[in-house]
């Protein structure tokens, strides 16, 4: 095993724990030499290393994320996260609803090096992934970092200090302040519910609920409840509260497409798989690998005209049209479950037992919106009361991107004012004016083309780039320059345009108020971990602190000063420096066993 501090250079380690003491023993009269040299230079040597503080708010998934790859990569730091909630976890400690998983097979839905052999089933419920969060925060002694029920209420630039002043609320509603030179920005875009924008809705008498924020003390048992809302959230609830409540009303505006499983169907693996999974880590290396290939090969349907969108649309209305015929229901027309705008344009969903819920006899599907509530029930927008008990809001979370705190940047810049028109970022990570400044899954993020978590980390990583050369050059400030941001929003935009995702549909992809295509990365996801795969400096305003030069030092290497680097490094049998070219470089990375790609397909033969 590695000591902590072993180095690995160019595929080498070229320091071993149990070398230590003779290592040292060999080469102290030449780093006692080398310490007279900067007692007299009384100067540093090149990449000298500064103290770096970090605020990341969140402790979700994202927040986890880098706060593993900052302690593996790094030594003189502080960390500080800061939530909400009283634990890690993010959405998975937050959201409480009936029926509540993840789409998303257990086994990928896991960071990509740190695999769960143990998942009970396909899919894991609410609290099994925050448990998986909890754990690897357990694993790799992320807790101390952890402040939990605390609030960043306001965060604000001082360009003199080049750093973060950071109002932090903390349970008992007393209020301090801190300060950070860098700040990221880990809330996530699912974390405020946003509650439908239905007139008189305070004056309803019932119980009201939103699926973000749900009561677990209350019973519905014989309950008569109206349910708004048909994403992911709405089916998973309606699933699991149709069979227990004596009358269910679902109001939605408008049909999502419903996939049937993203993988396999949901079910427990046995004794044996899990023994499998466990004793043999290379069954369950390919088993995630053919999952993520067939998430990854699913970006060609998102072309608006493409044939892979014919070809999908045409499965899936097929299977809904068999579904409905096997029912035999002629309550529910097959228009209100069957979209006229492209598959993709909204996220799609399972839809595990959502076509048998909503032809159930207790349950009646109303198109359309709210026209308002009264102390009874909701109305309709053909003027029909609803008497209900409670009132169920699946209605999703604010997409505006606008943080959950203040946020002011260089003169002052509120950003929330700045984000009222369209939120515009760089990259989905920066923003210009807001200098040392780093968020997560951002304005153009790729939340609809690709896979979640390896984003994140992939996001992660460059902050992390950032964060390096903020700490070993003499950085005062950094942000993305707002004509690259303009310019790169232009291309963005016109790409954008041939996505099914520019189809008129109601989707929290595009949030309200604000015109905008959608907020998504017109790409698939690996075009967008490609695309951050480096840090383009030269769409960055960097300025320094004094001289720019200054991180040059006195002369000396980092190697030469470092007790534990081989002074001879680059000596050796073969060549195994880098590889420089871009195709090169992909080759090696991403090369190996391929997955067959007849085994990617999803919807049928591909006759």
């Amino acid at each position: 095993m590695l000591h902590a501090r072993t180095r690995v250079v160019r595929g080498r380690v070229i320091y071993k724990a149990g070398a230590r003491s003779e290592w040292k023993a060999r080469t102290s009269s030449f780093y006692l030499l080398h310490s007279k040299y900067h007692s007299i230079m009384n100067s540093n040597p090149i990449h000298t290393e500064r103290h770096m503080r970090i605020i990341c708010v969140g402790a979700g998934a994202s927040g986890l994320c880098f706060a593993y790859k900052l302690q593996r990569s790094f030594a003189n730091f502080t960390l500080t996260m800061y939530d909400t909630s009283p634990d890690v976890g993010g959405v998975w400690y937050q959201n409480k609803y009936p029926g509540c998983e993840c789409d998303y097979e257990a086994h990928n839905y896991t960071y990509s090096w740190e695999p769960k052999a143990d998942w009970p089933q396909v899919y894991a419920s609410a609290d099994q992934i925050q448990g998986y969060f909890a754990d690897f925060a357990r694993k790799y002694d992320l807790y101390p970092y952890c402040k939990f029920n605390h609030r960043v209420v306001a965060a604000d630039w001082k360009e003199e200090q080049g750093s973060w002043q950071v109002l932090v609320q903390d349970e008992t509603g007393t209020t301090t302040s801190t300060e950070c030179d860098i700040l990221v920005n880990a809330t996530g875009i699912l974390s405020t519910p946003k509650w439908p924008d239905i007139p008189q809705l305070e004056k309803f008498g019932g119980a009201k609920m939103h699926s973000g924020a749900w009561d677990t003390s209350l019973d519905l048992t014989g309950k008569k409840v109206c349910l708004i809302g048909n994403g992911s959230s709405g089916q998973q609830i309606l699933r699991a509260i149709q069979p227990i409540v004596s009358d269910l009303t679902v109001m939605i505006r408008q049909p999502t497409w419903v996939f049937g499983p993203f993988g396999e169907p949901q079910r427990d693996y046995t004794a044996e798989e899990l023994q499998n999974f466990k004793d043999h880590p290379e069954v369950l290396t390919a088993k995630r690998k053919r999952f993520e290939s067939r998430v990854n090969s699913y970006f060609g349907f998102c072309q608006k005209d493409s044939p892979q969108q014919s070809q999908i649309r045409d499965h899936l209305t097929k299977a809904i049209r068999e579904k409905l015929g096997e029912l035999g229901s002629t309550k529910v027309d097959e228009s209100a479950v069957i979209p006229k705008y492209g598959v993709g344009c909204r996220r799609p969903t399972p839809g595990i037992g959502y076509i048998e819920a909503i032809t159930a006899s207790n349950v009646s599907l109303v198109v359309g919106r709210a026209r308002e509530a009264t102390e009874k029930g909701i109305v309709d927008d053909k003027g029909i009361l609803h008497e209900v008990d409670v009132l169920i809001c699946a209605t999703g979370f604010d997409t505006s991107h606008r943080p959950p705190f203040t946020l002011r940047g260089s003169g002052g810049k509120d950003l929330a004012t700045a984000w009222r028109e369209r939120s515009t970022a760089y990259l989905a990570l920066a923003v210009p004016d807001m200098p040392n400044y780093l968020v997560f899954y951002g304005p153009n993020n790729p939340f609809g083309s690709g896979p979640f978590l390896a984003t994140v980390e992939a996001q992660a990583d460059y902050m992390l780039k950032v964060c390096d050369r903020w700490q070993t050059e003499n950085v005062h400030a950094f942000s993305p320059k707002p004509e690259v941001v303009q310019e790169l929003q232009q291309h963005l935009d016109s790409l954008i345009a041939k996505t099914v995702w520019a189809d008129s549909c109601n989707s929290w992809y595009k949030p309200e108020g604000q015109n905008v295509p959608a907020n998504l990365w017109p790409g698939s996801g690996l075009h967008y971990m490609e695309t951050i795969s480096a840090v383009r400096w030269e769409d960055y305003d960097v300025r320094y602190k004094g001289n720019r030069y200054a991180w040059l030092g006195n002369g000396f290497s980092q190697i030469e000063t470092d007790p534990e680097c081989d002074l001879a490094f680059y000596i050796g049998n073969e060549d195994d420096s880098e590889m420089i070219g871009k195709r090169t470089r992909r080759r090696k990375a991403a090369g190996g066993n391929m997955v067959d790609p007849d085994s990617l397909h999803v919807f049928g033969p591909k006759d």
